[in-house]
């Protein structure tokens, strides 16, 4: 058949194979055709979505949008800027941009900001819009160069936002910023509060000794008082030498006299003792941020055990290895408060427990100093180490801690450019690390 073809058409030098080849090479095209037409059709989908994506961009962005070409001819808008200026896409679409502005001196600037800059990008220009109202609308401009695919700068693509809003946002920042920092002070404030509290209660049984001793002693100076104003009374009123020996026995004279400077030195001891725990208590309680000096490490760990084991329950025990004059810089009174929160809590962590045992060792490593702490409580809980030192976060049951102590701790030691760092001993128990720098000579 494709020989009788080949001999109507004149072509009948032309074999079989040549004709099987050429319908080959057909199929072979439209096949090709019809794959260029589904990848065409799936590209064209694929930028139908983009555009829809796109368009979807613009219509939710709360900035306005002004896309411009070379000559700053408006070529695209977002329905923020026809919002603002109160004007549809058709009426601004081809227009300059620069109909946009206000007043004369924000439309000079604009173009000297488009046609001036170059190829460089213009951020937080203030200029005024005009508004739908015909107002003025002060308006923080960023204006971004636009380039073809060859590199060639084809436009500029601005973006604002109305400074009103940018002064609220602003406003309702330092607003929150100075509202947390009102709580956070406060909080501070509770915390150390509660710091005070447990002190307080040490402070009360360590008065009390050299207040009743000196109550004591005011009370006997008081008896002899009236004694010895009797016995003056005799000699001034000149009573005879037999009846003045006779009263002077009888009111223990020579025994008041040799009492009087024990009574005397008891008195100045115990006063001067209170003298020094209210000394103390001041330091502690003071807002010594700033206050930083050197100062013995050994006296205030000392002191501090001291307070709040007055103050703890009976047995608990606190054994301290601790040398000598540790001079370090900084705030005794806020590395007090440092000292009786690991104190406290060692004491909290071993209720219940059969000893109740706090060690404190020191040791000077270097030109530092490391203070461990260990308890014989029940440790920490693996799940709780990271977040020891969280602010609000804590083991006890609701109502007995802040959840701040240690948080607070934290920040006290590293103002001291020193380290607090918490673990379990290996014989059990859980151990607070502090080292600290030592004070230069």
């Amino acid at each position: 058949m494709l020989e009788a073809l080949g001999a109507e058409d004149g072509l009948g030098g032309l074999g079989e194979e040549v004709w099987i080849e050429v319908i080959r090479k057909m199929d072979e095209v439209y096949n090709d055709l019809l794959q260029y037409e589904v990848a065409l059709e799936e590209k064209n989908a694929a930028l139908e979505e983009s555009q829809r994506f796109v368009m979807s961009v613009l219509s939710s962005m709360s900035d306005i949008l002004v896309v411009c070409d070379h000559d700053g001819r408006i070529e695209e808008v977002n329905p923020s800027l026809q919002a603002c200026s109160g004007d549809t896409p058709e009426r601004l679409i081809g227009r300059p941009m620069f109909e946009l502005f206000a007043d004369d001196g924000s439309r000079a600037a604009a173009e000297r900001m488009f046609t001036g800059h170059g190829d460089r990008s213009v951020h937080d220009c203030e200029l005024n819009l005009r508004a739908a109202d015909g107002g003025a609308m002060p308006v923080s401009l960023n204006c971004t160069p636009r380039f073809n695919h060859a590199g060639a700068r084809v436009g500029m693509v601005v973006t604002g936002r109305p400074v009103g809003e940018l002064r609220k946002a602003y406003q309702a920042l330092r607003e929150a910023h100075e509202d947390l920092q009102k709580t956070q002070q406060q909080l501070l404030h509770a915390e150390k509060m509660a710091s005070l509290g447990r002190l307080v209660a040490g402070v009360a049984h360590e008065l009390n000794n050299p207040i009743s001793f000196v109550l004591g002693n005011v009370h006997a100076l008081q008896r002899y008082t009236g004694r010895l104003e009797r016995y003056l009374a005799a000699i001034h009123g000149g009573a005879p030498a037999e009846a003045l020996a006779g009263l002077r026995a009888e009111l223990r004279i020579d025994h008041l006299l040799a009492d009087l400077p024990s009574l005397i030195e008891g008195t100045v001891e115990g006063a001067e003792r209170t003298r020094d725990i209210v000394d103390s208590l001041k330091r502690f309680s003071a807002v010594d941020r700033n206050a930083f000096q050197a100062f013995n490490l050994t006296d205030v760990i000392e002191r501090a055990v001291h307070w709040v084991s007055k103050a703890a329950s009976d047995g608990f025990r606190v054994d301290m290895d601790i040398p000598e004059g540790i001079n370090v810089f900084g705030s005794p009174g806020q590395m007090q408060q440092v000292i009786m929160n690991l104190v406290q809590n060692a004491c909290d962590a071993t209720a219940g427990q059969p000893e109740r045992v706090l060690r404190i060792h020191a040791a000077r490593v270097g030109n530092r100093v490391e203070v461990r702490f260990h308890d014989s409580g029940p440790g920490i809980p693996e799940d709780s180490l990271a977040h020891v030192f969280e602010p609000f976060f804590t083991t006890k049951p609701v109502g007995q801690g802040t959840g701040l102590g240690l948080a607070i701790s934290y920040g006290i030691v590293e103002r001291h450019d020193g380290r607090l760092s918490a673990g379990n001993h290996p014989d059990g128990g859980a151990e607070f690390v502090m080292t600290m720098p030592l004070a230069r000579p």
